[in-house]
């Protein structure tokens, strides 16, 4: 397991501090809604991750070798606004391997560079670009995940899974296929966390830890309990 970074530094503290207050920001939300903070609308369905392997090797059997890992796969709308209108959505994704849950949360970003790193909101769910936004640790340094739509599979949409480094071209490892149309499928409460729960061999980097850990600690405590 590849060691997270020294988060000790101004860029780790500054991290923690805006955490702490995204928690706190949060947790009123979630206290005022009685339920999520944000993505409190989302379409539920199984699906599958074939990994075919990826032509750069990054260290990391998961991305690196072929397999296959059933998932069970949330769409959501991140302030919950009425289909139609733009919104950040979400993708999150999580399996079983290795005996443990792995959890992996996507929301719509750019692809480019810069634009890698910046939300944008879109309107469709099954044509959107999602991307981690924040950074995991592997073996060759920091990358960036991503699921990019390839067209409509049996009837539901499908997503190419993609890794790059912070600013290197996408290589493409994976396809997610989805059982059913997203949008014709019902809502269940999921409680992801890639913090706790991280991908094989992919750990969040010290900043993607101290970002996102006060705020889920801080939406639990209003949250309904999670559907088996």
């Amino acid at each position: 397991m590849p060691q997270r970074p020294d988060t000790g530094t101004a860029t780790g503290t500054a991290a923690g501090l805006a955490g702490g207050a995204l928690g706190l920001l949060l947790g009123g939300v979630a206290a005022v809604r009685r339920g999520k903070p944000l993505h409190p609308r989302g379409h539920v369905v199984r699906g599958t991750v074939v990994r075919t392997g990826c032509p750069e090797r990054w260290g990391v059997p998961w991305l690196d070798e072929p397999g296959r890992d059933d998932a069970v796969v949330r769409f959501s709308h991140a302030l919950g606004l009425p289909a139609g209108w733009p919104d950040v959505l979400g993708l999150a994704l999580r399996f079983d391997g290795l005996g443990r849950d792995h959890d992996l949360l996507l929301a719509t970003t750019g692809a480019g560079p810069l634009s890698r790193f910046a939300l944008v909101p879109r309107v469709d769910l099954a044509t959107a670009t999602y991307g981690s936004l924040l950074p995991y640790a592997s073996p060759r340094g920091p990358v960036l995940l991503a699921a990019v739509p390839t067209g409509w599979l049996d009837g539901a949409p499908a997503f190419g899974l993609e890794v790059a480094a912070a600013r290197g071209p996408w290589q493409r490892f994976g396809l997610l296929r989805l059982d059913q149309d997203p949008v014709a499928a019902g809502d269940a409460h999921l409680d992801l966390d890639p913090v706790e729960n991280p991908l094989p061999g992919l750990a969040p980097t010290g900043i993607h830890a101290r970002l996102r850990s006060p705020a889920y600690r801080a939406a639990r405590l209003v949250r309904p309990e999670p559907v088996p």
